[in-house]
């Protein structure tokens, strides 16, 4: 039976990031938002009991942004555990996604309060001007926007984030047009060690990138990060350093989204365990109503009920994936077929090794620094771009957190050390805490995060057949690396080697088919390997046109005029940098337009009668309720 409705200004699903913003801003100016979210809410979710969520995280086997929460079988979060490889190539699957590309989508998401944000990195850098025009270099797709539209808009996200950065190195190493006189909210956050050390050996030295006609410079540079340098009364506590970011903050220090949804006006209204599973179209194409199912108990199927609401607008703000699954599964906004399409994310290459003295690692934030000349210029005409980012917590995404180390040391002794056990026999006592020591000290690594281009081909579609607990058609997700990404991560590799030259530092990067490496593929007669970045996008694409479009520039559907589908997935191409606070940019513009929409008159559209609707209709059955 489905429960009669209720009236709002605005629906928005999703309570991440971009679900929490348009919310905030949309209830300041006094709309009545409902906010469905699919996950737990603020009593057993990330950032409830910080305690409580770093002892689950403490206990838990593998140390995945998703280890901190409470298991929920009714809404499961991908992650890194349910893809592994096999022993001689290839990958198999387990978990919510179904998988069916020649390589695998390797990155998952938190379907919680507060979602993804809640275990993020919190690293924040703009897309360069270069990024939203990447047809310019013979590839990808254009922004129907540029970055003079997002630059205001960036702004206002930096000051909502509380983003810590210096606007000067940011201008002159980056080449951001800040203005004169811009300051981020926070100071910048001080180099780590390894950041240190890495700039007194790199700076100003050049290496050559195979598809460069030039060698390119070397410079360390800070990257803006969503952390506080410092205690304020508006974005909270400084941060500590207590290299736990990922998935707790237990000082509160880095944003979540739930700082944005401590500040919502009364006229807000958050509703959790909310799976929301279609939408509902009049035969002009507005979106009248929102069906949902509420569970109390995520261990007990039978205790969920459904409900209808109805909105004037309603905004999807799940996920890249989630945003496309609902619209496939009520068969909206798709009169480009490009929903689902140009799936993509940042494949990234990790390389590590040891420095020859201590690097001080596992402190502080992941990273604090990059190197920042791969990420524009003529090569990327060659090659995917990217970035290089400093990794502060040693081998932990490499290879495991440091007790593998100590498991390796105890089982083979110390291959490396200069007075140690080199017959492979196991380490104890004082033997074993001096190799722990030596080598965990001075554990380094870089992660190359490429962009990725837009593929139709990459997408999301659904399978009928295999649905989630709830009974909601699961995704089917077909993926793969181009040849422009797959030039790039060979480059990188190249890049660094020359880097661990210049260091005088042992390389202990390999890639191997096996469990741990899904993302093998031989190039060139050459083993490489990619981790995903947890950067989903382009599912519902922006653009100029509604033939090869989703949604508009302001990210509002070319079908249902009454319908915003926000997030990464809108984003046309993702460039090399972290996509959240562009996310941000293009979410607050979005609600300035929203709120323009509500202010023109409106119809309001009524959903079927209570008890009438279909459990799950056929993308045919959706636009006539």
């Amino acid at each position: 039976m489905t429960r009669g409705g209720e009236d709002f200004d605005v629906i928005v699903v999703g309570a991440g990031v971009a679900g929490s913003l348009v919310a905030r801003r949309l209830g300041d100016l006094g709309r009545r938002v409902l906010v469905l979210e699919a996950g737990v809410g603020d009593g057993d979710g990330p950032g409830a009991t910080k305690a409580v969520d770093a002892a689950r995280f403490r206990s838990a086997p593998m140390k995945v942004p998703s280890a901190a929460i409470a298991d929920n079988p009714l809404v499961s979060s991908p992650d890194v555990p349910d893809l592994a490889g096999r022993t001689g190539g290839g990958y198999r699957t387990d978990g919510y996604f179904i998988q069916d590309g020649r390589l695998p989508y390797a990155s998952g998401y938190l379907r919680v309060n507060g979602g993804t944000g809640t275990a993020w990195t919190g690293l924040t850098p703009r897309m360069h001007p270069e990024d939203f025009h990447t047809t310019t270099f013979g590839y990808g797709r254009d922004w129907p926007i540029g970055y003079p539209d997002l630059e205001r808009h960036y702004r206002a996200a930096e000051h909502e984030l509380g983003v810590a950065g210096d606007p000067a190195e940011q201008r002159d190493l980056v080449g951001l047009p800040l203005a004169d006189g811009y300051a981020f909210p926070h100071r910048p956050f001080p180099a780590s060690h390894l950041d240190r050390l890495l700039a007194e050996r790199l700076d100003g030295r050049k290496v050559t990138d195979p598809s460069s006609p030039r060698p390119v410079e070397l410079r360390v540079v800070g990257t803006p990060q969503a952390r506080n340098s410092a205690d304020t009364e508006e974005h909270g506590p400084v941060c500590q350093g207590s290299a736990s970011c990922i998935p707790v903050c237990p000082t509160g220090a880095k944003y979540t989204p739930l700082r944005t949804q401590q500040r919502w006006g009364p006229s807000v209204t958050l509703r959790t365990r909310a799976v929301v599973g279609r939408l509902w179209a009049d035969p002009a194409g507005r979106i009248g109503a929102v069906e949902y199912q509420r569970y109390d108990d995520p261990a007990r199927p039978g205790s969920r009920t459904r409900h209808v609401a109805r909105g004037s607008v309603v905004v999807l703000a799940a996920h890249a994936i989630e945003n496309a699954r609902l619209l496939l599964a009520s068969g909206l906004a798709n009169s480009s077929d490009q929903v689902g399409r140009n799936l993509m994310d940042h494949p990234v290459l990790l390389t590590w090794g040891l420095m020859r003295e201590r690097t001080g690692p596992y402190r502080g934030p992941g990273s604090t620094s990059g190197l920042e000349g791969f990420r524009f210029g003529p090569a990327r005409a060659a090659r995917a771009p990217f970035r290089i980012e400093i990794g502060n917590w040693g081998w932990t995404w490499a290879v495991g957190p440091p007790g593998h180390e100590v498991a390796t040391l105890l089982r083979q002794g110390n291959p490396t050390a200069t007075g140690g056990d080199k017959n492979g026999r196991g380490l104890f006592g004082a033997q074993l805490r001096q190799a722990v020591g030596d080598r965990i000290a001075r554990q380094f690594a870089l992660q190359f995060e490429m962009e990725q281009s837009a593929d139709p081909a990459n997408r999301v579609t659904l399978d009928p057949h295999r649905r989630d607990p709830l009974g909601n058609p699961r995704p089917v997700l077909t993926y793969d690396l181009s040849e422009h990404v797959k030039r790039g991560i060979v480059a990188a590799k190249a890049v660094s080697d020359a880097i661990f030259a210049l260091l005088g530092a042992e390389d202990h990067s390999r890639y191997e088919p096996g469990p741990a490496e899904p993302g093998w593929f031989e190039y060139g007669g050459r083993p490489y390997a990619y981790r995903g970045a947890g950067h989903g996008a382009g599912t519902h694409i922006m653009g100029e046109r509604p033939a090869d479009s989703v949604v508009d520039s302001w990210q509002r559907s070319w079908d249902h005029p009454n319908l915003y589908v926000v997030g990464c997935g809108s984003m046309p191409s993702l460039g090399t940098s972290n996509p959240t606070l562009t996310m941000a940019a293009i979410t607050l513009r979005s609600a300035e337009q929203i709120h323009r929409d509500l202010s023109a008159p409106c119809v309001t559209i009524r959903p079927p009668a209570p008890g009438n609707a279909p459990d799950q209709a056929t993308p045919q059955e959706a636009d006539t309720p």
